[in-house]
């Protein structure tokens, strides 16, 4: 990895037109949450099913993780984004069209594919042309920058499937995700030095990246990234909207502008945690207590009825889900120069097979729940509960990177 380049206009525009993709892709991935409804009544589907719907794109984003960090070090940021994103915007098509659940499905795979290099490739930018200072700080501005795809999800979407269907807000995301292809393409270069010399083969790259595995610290690593953002999504894309309108009694443009609050936090609470970075020192605790609070939220979220205080801690979540940046910072400082990308990649990939699983996971709850006559909004929340403390607790205990 080359040295960090200082601050430009034109880096600036790079890594905005990077983070456009990375919004569009933070929309497709929380559209289940406003599109629940619907899908259900078309499809005839369980919960179960619905987690699936929603794990599928998540399981194909984080399987791809390392094969894109690899491209990204053999052929450079922008042949790779630009390379990954129509298939993007084909699976928003073939979504929008689909006549069977298996089609949508495989719509959410393609679109999970495409939109694999999106973050990735900002966090790698950042690395390559911003100082090491910097990077936690920087981070969190374009996980900020993110979150406008978020938004997207929210009181708009529910507004415009109140007057049509979840197959218009397809078909309008992939129009986005065809505007940040564009956007890619017209303002992101790669610079002579930033990819691997040719002769290097994918097959040495995929075994210098999987040696990251022998390092005991990653494990750790690994553990508490597969269920942090997890957690969080897993509660925005999938249940939101089921719970509030379900357990609360809300209507889809309610649940919409509830969603709005959390996506606006959302926009806020990565830029704040990346500058209250108190350094490699002090930083790993602080992110074990940032996860317990976040176990926390979800258990007394299982447990209460009270529809003020369910909206309060589903809007605290939004906040308090900014801490993830930590992570990130805490993954460039674990590892040398020369594998800071792939250890990108590595992290990235457990997060995002970390939601694969969780929502999986918290469908397999929610109809279990049900066949019990249980209230299923209680089996999802403790499970993301218990999943937190598992990967605090793993973080905590399993080694540490040397300082």
């Amino acid at each position: 990895m080359q040295e960090q380049q200082p601050d430009s206009r034109s880096n600036w525009a790079m890594l905005i037109a990077l983070a456009s993709a990375f919004a569009l892709s933070q929309a497709f991935r929380t559209v289940t949450a406003m599109m629940a409804k619907q899908l259900e009544a078309d499809f005839a589907l369980t919960p179960q099913q619905l987690g699936i719907f929603a794990g599928t794109f998540h399981f194909a984003f984080g399987a791809l993780q390392l094969l894109m960090g690899i491209g990204m070090d053999l052929h450079g940021v922008r042949r790779t984004v630009l390379a990954a994103f129509p298939l993007a915007i084909a699976g928003a098509v073939l979504s929008a069209m689909a006549g069977a659940f298996w089609l949508v499905v495989l719509g959410q795979a393609l679109i999970g594919i495409g939109c694999a290099p999106a973050f990735l490739a900002c966090t790698v930018f950042i690395a390559r042309r911003f100082p090491a200072t910097r990077f936690a700080s920087v981070s969190g501005l374009v996980m900020g920058i993110g979150g406008l795809g978020l938004l997207a999800t929210s009181t708009p979407l529910a507004w415009m499937l109140e007057r049509s269907s979840w197959r218009t807000g397809f078909a309008l995301l992939a129009g986005g995700a065809a505007l940040a292809w564009i956007a890619v393409a017209l303002f992101v270069r790669d610079r002579p030095g930033e990819t691997q010399p040719r002769g290097t083969s994918a097959a040495r790259a995929a075994r210098e990246s999987f040696s990251l595995f022998s390092m005991p610290h990653t494990w750790g690593i690994v553990a508490l990234g597969a269920v942090t953002y997890a957690s969080f999504i897993t509660l925005r894309g999938l249940w939101l909207g089921p719970l509030l309108i379900d357990r609360y009694g809300f209507s889809l443009l309610a649940s919409g502008n509830v969603a709005l609050a959390v996506s606006v936090l959302s926009l806020f609470g990565p830029a704040l945690f990346g500058r209250w970075d108190p350094g490699p020192a002090r930083r790993r605790m602080r992110i074990v207590g940032f996860t317990l609070a976040m176990a926390a939220l979800f258990g007394v979220l299982g447990w209460t009825r009270n529809t003020w205080l369910a909206v309060a801690l589903v809007v605290a979540s939004a906040f308090l889900s900014g801490y993830i940046v930590l992570q990130y910072a805490d993954v460039r400082s674990a590892y040398p120069e020369a594998l800071t990308g792939r250890a990108l990649a590595v992290f990235t990939m457990a997060m995002f097979l970390g939601i694969a699983f969780m929502q999986w996971l918290t469908g397999v709850a929610a109809t279990l729940a049900q066949q019990a006559q249980v209230d299923p909004f209680a089996a999802v929340m403790a499970t993301s509960c218990a999943m937190l403390i598992a990967g605090a607790a793993a973080f905590r205990l399993l080694p540490s990177p040397r300082q």
